[in-house]
């Protein structure tokens, strides 16, 4: 019976590539995923490396093409701010440069759009009474969303939600 996390699989440096290539063409991944995927299979070192180096001399793993879907993705499907985006980018390993590049490839009057939607969607919803502590609770929530704060104040002034 086998409990929790199943054993390390031990693969020769083959089988690690051609199982390395799947796992990238199945879903975009950053380096330090497929990195650590690598070491999870036993691979170390020069091996490691080698095929790093082939995966991105053959498009499978490209940190750019990465960046750019992963903060398309949570903006359009989970409606992300840029900076719980910019945080979840730099968890994945991806360099400053390719950071600032994909989070300012979103559309300003869409990302906009998309703030004032989500705080007048949150409004309708909020039961509290006091207009402070109801417009408070409307700020913290569009933060926790991962939203700069002056984009927060000029989306509640354009929606009347002061």
């Amino acid at each position: 019976m086998k409990s929790g996390k199943e054993e390390t699989a031990i693969l020769d440096k083959k089988q690690a590539s051609a199982k390395a290539e799947s796992f990238c063409v199945y879903q975009e991944r950053s380096q330090k995923e497929v990195r650590y995927k690598l070491v999870e299979w036993g691979m170390r070192g020069d091996e490691l490396e080698e095929i790093l180096s082939d995966l991105i001399t053959n498009n499978f793993l490209n940190e750019e093409r990465f960046a750019l879907q992963y903060a398309s993705g949570k903006f359009r499907i989970k409606k992300w701010g840029r900076t719980k985006i910019k945080q979840g980018l730099k968890l994945k390993g991806v360099p400053e440069r390719i950071l600032q590049k994909a989070l300012y490839s979103m559309n300003d009057d869409e990302y906009l759009e998309t703030l004032i939607q989500l705080a007048e969607k949150k409004a309708a919803s909020l039961n509290e009474t006091n207009p402070l502590k109801r417009k408070m609770k409307l700020i913290s929530y569009l933060q926790g969303r991962g939203f700069e704060n002056d984009l927060i104040f000029v989306a509640l002034k354009a929606s009347n939600l002061n």
